[in-house]
């Protein structure tokens, strides 16, 4: 039993010094030896875990995609409005990217055309799959204007969502994601939002960025 705890460590420590040099460098640029030398572990224990780098990015994948089906899972039980859900949704990515480097890297290897293996979905497929659902729940609790085309706020919302990180990445700190997100929210919500109800979503989001930068 211990054995296996160990070796279920080395396999996370592998995979964190892959995400953090995956997304300061990038994937094609980091190396099989520099995972090793930032891991700190021997190459034997990197390819008793992993045949090639290509598994590696994979995994990360597979975690961030996990990530996402934890939060909304997890936000599914609390009770919340779609659009709310929808919207911690986002936060709490947001949140996860700002304390760790797998769902950064996750997004970089996504972004720079690393393949993603089957059964895994596409992790904008994904949110998309997220997204739509929400969307969908909020027209019919009329947080939406009922006459918005479902699919193409849900393309946009991932657009909108993806961009803001990558230009956010280049640019900024990663502590300033939340606000970026919430400057999103804040264009979408006076869009999308009756007015009856757009004061509601637009404090949530300045709410949900608080919490973010407090913790």
């Amino acid at each position: 039993m211990a054995r296996q705890l160990r070796a279920e460590q080395t396999r996370a420590t592998i995979i964190t010094a892959a995400a953090d040099l995956f997304d300061r460098h990038g994937y094609e640029s980091t190396s099989l030896s520099d995972i090793v030398e930032h891991a700190q572990v021997t190459k034997g224990a990197l390819y008793f875990h992993f045949a090639a780098k290509e598994d590696l990015a994979h995994a990360i994948m597979e975690l961030q995609s996990r990530a996402l089906r934890d939060v909304e899972g997890d936000l599914d039980s609390q009770g919340y409005s779609s659009l709310e859900t929808l919207m911690r949704i986002t936060f709490g990515m947001a949140r996860l990217s700002v304390e760790g480097p797998i769902p950064r890297a996750g997004l970089r290897l996504t972004t720079g055309g690393v393949a993603v293996r089957p059964p895994l979905k596409h992790p904008f497929t994904e949110f998309r799959d997220v997204a739509s659902r929400k969307l969908l729940g909020a027209v019919k609790e009329s947080d939406l204007h009922t006459d918005i085309d479902v699919d193409a706020v849900a393309h946009s919302l991932v657009s909108f969502y993806v961009g803001t990180r990558v230009v956010s990445r280049s640019l900024e700190p990663v502590a300033r994601q939340p606000r970026r997100l919430a400057e999103m929210w804040y264009v979408m919500i006076r869009g999308l939002v009756p007015v009856t109800r757009r004061a509601r979503y637009l404090n949530l989001a300045a709410r949900l960025e608080r919490e973010i930068r407090i913790a």
